[in-house]
């Protein structure tokens, strides 16, 4: 058998995040410039060449694959793609077949979605106040999002909100969210905004909202529970008992989660990265094209790849700036 994925700090990879395009039909605050460049479609790894690089994970130990984007619904064809992972869920080899979207596609796809295994999406949601969505998503609209979340409940796929903590934005709506996930019997994860990408006139320090002091509002109102169970991600969680539902937190600012690491994330071109907040890349598209009919070269350049993982990010916002910044938006990496 071929060694599984271990990396150096012992901790095996069985999640892969992969983004199967950098587009998107909106331009989120804190995920893209509103006019990006956007890569050419001959640098974008095709439908054919992203299943052989799943496959390939597959065989060597990752269990869990989340589909991210920009947004993974607008690629054209998609649906093929989940549709081929179906083979890998029948046969046992892959636990899990998941996806992170803005919602926008849902009420098209998520019929597909459920008859191609896949049984849970994470949708991401900041706000209910339909001006304000406009406003952090720049070209999004909330009516169509929210069709899609009904939707998707209506498929039968379980659906977790993710919603970005952002200072001054939708602090006052940490109830009013919370409650509304509660009513349609959804989860909900907060995660702390991340200084990605070319901050232009986003202030990351001053959108940062902890999510120390989130947990604390939380517990002010419910009782809240501590949970020790893990998702496969990031994500720490606890119940609230009054409503019984589930509240996530992902925090890579005021609480660093890298010691657990089990995920690598590869980009639309076969960029993989080994950790969110570093730089350390390795490209998987020259061994895969270049041996179209031989996977070693492949294997082994995904080994080497593990072999350099680092022991985490740099993110820190203690000294009222955006320390451990990365280059690079987050839709180009996966979100």
């Amino acid at each position: 058998m071929t060694p599984k994925l271990i990396d150096p700090f012992a901790r095996a990879i069985n999640y892969l995040r992969v983004s199967v395009t950098d587009r998107c039909d909106f331009r989120c605050v804190y995920c893209m410039a509103e006019n990006m460049t956007f890569l050419p479609k001959k640098e974008l790894l095709t439908l054919e060449e992203l299943d052989r690089m799943c496959s390939t994970f597959i065989g060597l130990g990752v269990e869990k694959l989340r589909i991210t984007g920009g947004e993974p619904l607008v690629r054209k064809g998609i649906m093929t793609f989940f549709q081929s992972m179906t083979r890998h869920l029948e046969s046992g080899a892959l636990k899990e077949l998941t996806l992170t979207t803005n919602g926008s596609q849902l009420e098209r796809y998520a019929d597909d979605l459920y008859a191609a295994g896949v049984r849970r999406v994470n949708v991401s949601l900041d706000t209910l106040d339909e001006d304000k969505f406009a406003r952090v998503t720049r070209w999004g609209r909330l009516p169509q999002v929210l069709r899609g979340i009904d939707a998707a409940q209506n498929a039968g796929l379980r659906v977790k909100i993710n919603a970005v903590a952002l200072k001054d934005f939708n602090e006052d709506e940490l109830f009013a969210l919370t409650q509304w996930c509660a009513s349609r019997d959804m989860d909900l994860t907060f995660i702390e905004v991340m200084p990605m990408g070319d901050l232009g006139n986003e202030d990351r320090v001053g959108q940062y909202w902890s999510l120390k002091d989130v947990r604390k509002q939380l517990a002010d109102h419910y009782t809240v529970t501590d949970l020790a169970e893990r998702s496969g991600g990031p994500a720490r969680y606890v119940r609230l008992e009054e409503t019984k539902q589930k509240i996530g937190f992902i925090t890579p600012l005021s609480h660093n989660f890298c010691e657990s690491c089990n995920r690598v994330r590869m980009t639309c071109t076969g960029e993989l990265y080994l950790c969110l907040g570093q730089e350390d890349m390795a490209d998987l598209r020259p061994p895969l094209r270049d041996h179209p009919n031989d996977d070693a070269p492949l294997i082994e350049a995904i080994h080497k790849a593990i072999g350099i993982k680092p022991k985490g990010h740099d993110f820190d916002y203690s000294r009222q700036r955006a320390d451990g910044q990365v280059s690079r938006h987050m839709s180009h990496t996966g979100g």
